[in-house]
């Protein structure tokens, strides 16, 4: 009897040893497994909160930018173009406002496709505001606004900072209203899971509605005594304070947050912006999953205790085994998301590059197309050879572009076309290209190379256009040298010519010469006060003014001259055109210069014609353009001299005739009063001149045009 007992003691108790070192080796794998789980969503989390920061600080960079930019001397006008040109840059932003020390408002610029969930008067006071709070900070600080949209997703905030001090005093402020829902797109994809959910607390201690409804509405009762989440109520202290942890909640806290019967682990982080104020962020995630893994894990241990003894070795290579085999599909998994979160990354710096990109296979197809490139070449060309992707090009630029590649990949070195004119999408333009070779580690890889498209048009733009500047403003110092120089001397020589030509009497042989004398002086002079009223042309006084009258009066003061000619002249400005925002004399004389010019242009029997109509779109800024042209169908402009016909001193009409500063006055003047000039022209068919002129506000918003105009 105690020799039967004495094995099924010791079976027992061998199993009790297998059943307590299982227990022992289960509560301790799944502790381990916790704090590895809670450290993954803690990386996780920073890495997310690390692109927002990122967002964020890109957001200050840009307003001190902004800040810059309004310190420098300039027109308002040029400020608001060249912030108008940074509110288009970035596509998160819909507004931009620039305020001076005492707060009030120096120009507001709205996104030309304005958010219609927030009403103009609410942005505009909530902007002003901010700015106001802006000014009492540190100069960098950045001041943020409640939510603004809070009933549809509660993205939409203004960010505001003071510019540098003067004296002690600010010298104003910069306000900026974004739209941050691709700012926190990061912390979306940490709660992707349906076990996770997201506590995300504004710079104002107040959840946003992006996070969850129940943990929001948990955050407003956790202050509150007998709460009975006691965890949840230190996790909102911990939010609120900016601290960085990781936070395990019970079974009951997580029944009652909505989180399911299982602990949950609270993974939080501050969100910080320059100047102290910060957003939080917090990550509620269920362990339900790891609950199940242990609970299989316990049965399937003890289960085969159960059977039999003999199987105790085999059992604990077994869990052996299927530890190791969890440790390595955790590993996986989190190799997975790396590779998947770096393969997102990528794909979205690509995108986002200003360049073109093309990524092509071995055998020379469209593997992927960057967003830069994908709106200009046609809608589906992945899968496609190299030359469907330039549809437009001549078929010599296409086999450049291929011999690119191919020479690159041989050689195994990037390889450049640098300013090369070539017409890619059917127009011409100047381009540098890059052909890069890739080695790929992985054999199933398909892209093999990388073709960059970078285009230099807008720089060669902006390269003539600096010229340009430089030459009006050479223009500007000669006429002041030469009016003092020269008009003086010229004055006293017309003065004795006409002297001797008095007393030599008319019918002296010599008294042609002396009056050819006196007409040369005359049209050296006329040249000089053009010079001179180039070089001293004023400020517009901008005030709004009829256009029809005006136009009409330039058709009487022409019309003498035009008859003379023996050229048709007609204007056609409808009633409903409306005012515009000019110098009335200013204008005038734009009229005058081109209707002369296209007279100029006719031959016997030619036509001129004047026109005038609103034009309507986005494009047109707030208040609208009106377009004036002056149209002939004269003898044209060579296409080669297109470029050249608003250069001071270029004129193609024979010499004594002109001076070359009409068109230069032309482009002066429309500039000044913030419109721009277009010119179309066909040799031999005549010459189109369209003028693009501001229109006046309207009466209810006088008093901020009179503060532009200033």
């Amino acid at each position: 009897m105690r020799s039967t007992l004495l094995p099924i003691l010791l079976l027992c108790a061998a199993l009790a040893s297998v059943g307590v070192g299982v227990w022992t080796l289960v509560k301790r794998s799944r502790t381990t497994l916790v704090e590895q789980f809670a450290g993954d969503r803690q990386k996780q989390l920073d890495e997310a909160v690390g692109g927002v920061t990122d967002s964020l600080e890109e957001v200050g960079k840009n307003l001190r930018f902004a800040g810059e930019l309004m310190s420098q001397p300039g027109s308002l006008a040029e400020h608001r173009r060249e912030l108008r040109a940074l509110l288009e840059a970035v596509g998160q932003y819909k507004a931009i406002a620039a305020y001076d020390g005492d707060g009030a408002e120096r120009l507001l610029l709205l996104d030309r496709k304005p958010d219609p969930q927030v009403s103009r008067e609410g942005l505009v006071a909530e902007m002003a505001g901010t700015a106001r709070r802006a000014l009492m900070r540190p100069p960098g600080d950045l001041t943020t606004s409640p939510v603004l949209d809070a009933a549809n997703g509660g993205w939409l905030r203004i960010l505001a900072t003071a510019l540098p001090a003067t004296d002690g005093k600010p010298e104003g402020a910069v306000a900026v209203l974004v739209d941050t829902e691709s700012f926190f797109a990061p912390l979306r994809i940490v709660t992707s899971d349906l076990e996770a959910r997201m506590l995300l607390v504004g710079t104002h201690g107040q959840p946003t509605p992006a996070s969850d409804p129940v943990l929001a509405e948990w955050f407003s009762r956790a202050s509150q005594k007998d709460s009975g989440v006691p965890g949840f109520a230190f996790l909102v202290s911990r939010l609120k304070a900016g601290a960085r942890g990781m936070l395990p909640l019970s079974e009951q806290e997580a029944e009652r947050l909505g989180l399911g019967r299982s602990e949950v682990v609270a993974v939080y982080t501050p969100i910080r912006m320059r100047g102290g104020s910060h957003w939080a962020v917090a990550t509620l995630v269920s362990t339900a999953a790891l609950r199940s893994h242990e609970q299989s894990l316990v049965v399937r241990l003890l289960g085969a205790g159960a059977l039999v003894a003999f199987f105790l070795v085999a059992f604990a290579v077994y869990v052996v085994l299927a530890r190791r085999r969890a440790v390595a599909l955790r590993e996986s998994r989190r190799h997975a998301a790396q590779l998947a979160a770096l393969h997102d990354r990528t794909r979205k710096i690509l995108d986002h590059l200003p360049t073109g990109v093309l990524a092509l296979t071995e055998d020379g197809r469209i593997s992927a197309v960057n967003q830069a490139l994908r709106s200009r070449v046609p809608g589906n060309v992945t899968g496609a050879p190299l030359a469907s992707a330039f549809p437009g090009a001549p078929a010599p630029v296409v086999e450049r572009l291929s011999a690119l590649v191919v020479s690159a990949r041989q050689e195994d070195r990037p390889l450049s076309l640098l300013g090369e004119p070539l017409a890619l999408f059917g127009e011409e333009g100047t381009y540098n290209l890059h052909a890069v070779p890739l080695t790929a580690e992985d054999p199933k890889e398909e892209t093999r190379a990388l073709l960059v498209v970078e285009d230099l048009s807008d720089v060669r733009a902006l390269e003539t256009q600096l010229l340009r500047a430089e030459k009006l403003a050479t223009v500007g110092v000669l006429a002041a040298g030469i009016a003092h120089e020269i008009g003086t001397p010229l004055g006293v020589v017309r003065g004795r010519a006409e002297y001797v030509q008095s007393k030599l009497g008319p019918s002296h042989p010599q008294g042609p010469g002396l009056g050819v004398i006196v007409e040369q002086i005359d049209r050296v002079s006329r040249t000089l006060r053009q010079l001179l009223d180039f070089s001293r042309l004023q400020p517009a006084m901008v005030r709004p003014v009829a256009l029809g009258p005006l136009v009409r009066s330039v058709h009487e003061l022409l019309q003498v001259e035009a008859e003379r000619r023996r050229v048709s002249l007609s204007v056609d400005v409808p009633e409903s055109v409306p005012a515009l925002a000019a110098d009335a004399d200013q204008l005038q004389q734009v009229l005058l210069n081109l209707t002369l010019n296209a007279c100029d242009a006719c031959s016997e029997g030619g036509r001129v014609e004047v026109t005038a109509s609103a034009l309507a779109g986005p494009e047109e800024g707030t208040w609208g353009l009106v377009a004036l042209t002056v149209r002939d169908d004269g003898c044209g402009i060579p296409k080669e001299r297109l470029n050249q016909v608003f250069d001071p001193f270029f004129t193609t009409k024979k010499r004594g005739q002109g001076t070359g500063l009409g068109l230069t006055m032309v482009a002066h003047v429309v500039r000044n009063h913030g419109g721009r000039v277009e010119l179309e022209s066909t040799p031999g068919q005549g010459t189109r001149v369209t003028v693009l002129w501001p229109v006046a506000r309207a009466v209810p918003e006088e008093r901020n045009a009179e503060r532009l105009a200033v």
